[in-house]
């Protein structure tokens, strides 16, 4: 090691396999050059965020090994998107993972870039047994209500799958009028390895729902601020009115 240059020890430790970090390590730490050992302390840091996604990613599968471990053979994780918005649809997704999937990155959608939601979206599409997604529009939501209307997409969601999850993980919720056991876990977003992928999920597809929204009202900027109340969204709706897309039951000052 100490024949090679830095640059080249730079490239070589690039490429290495994780399960000959400590090796590196221990070599790079004997080197009587200071940049050599830098690199040691870098790898060691490598290896240290390495192992600790791993401990995140086993104790992210606990709920869904606690359900296998009491039986359940078919287990979905569910969440959704845009309760809160003055605008576009809210959205829900259930995923059902084989047993010990493990995806490096995954987490609550509202803890991720847009480009890193992106990304694992399809990682998550590829890696899934099964998923599932349901939509319910504003004007369903002014009929029956966002929490009716949640609970409706929830319900097309799962009637998506291909087989019926026979356990539902769901992130603080309760989904009334159906047969299948469930649990609710507060933050299951992150505490879920399927919660949070259903989370992605439905979040990256309502996004480019209000994409498409933003090319037919662009006056609005709903590709910033996703539908929600903003204060440059409150602002269009002073100067524009609502548009089709908007919930009017989120919005009773203006049809006083």
């Amino acid at each position: 090691m100490d024949k090679k240059s830095v640059k080249e020890i730079k490239e070589e430790i690039e490429n290495i396999e994780v399960n000959r970090y400590m090796e590196y390590i221990d070599f790079l730490r004997s080197d009587e050059r200071k940049s050599v050992q830098n690199l040691a302390l870098k790898l060691a840091k490598r290896l240290d965020k390495i192992r600790a996604e791993d401990d995140r990613l086993e104790k992210i599968n606990s709920y869904e090994n606690e359900g296998y471990s009491k039986g359940y053979l078919f287990i979905g994780g569910i969440d959704e998107a845009g309760r809160g918005p003055l605008a576009g649809p809210v959205v829900a997704s259930v995923v059902v993972f084989e047993e010990d999937t493990k995806i490096v990155g995954i987490d609550d959608s509202k803890k991720l870039s847009e480009q890193k939601r992106e990304e694992l979206f399809d990682i998550i599409k590829d890696k899934a047994q099964d998923y599932g997604i349901g939509i319910v529009d504003n004007e369903e939501i002014d009929e029956i209500n966002i929490l009716n209307a949640t609970y409706q997409a929830m319900k097309k969601a799962i009637n998506c799958l291909k087989k019926t999850p026979d356990y539902l993980l769901v992130d603080a919720a309760h989904i009334p009028g159906i047969n299948i056991d469930q649990n609710s876990i507060i933050k299951g977003d992150s505490k879920s390895i399927s919660i949070a992928a259903a989370s992605i999920i439905a979040k990256v597809t309502r996004d480019n729902i209000m994409y498409q929204y933003d090319r037919m009202y662009p006056e609005f900027g709903f590709k910033s601020h996703k539908g929600y109340g903003t204060k440059e969204h409150y602002e269009a709706i002073d100067e524009h009115g609502i548009t089709p897309i908007h919930r009017k039951s989120f919005l009773k000052k203006y049809f006083k």
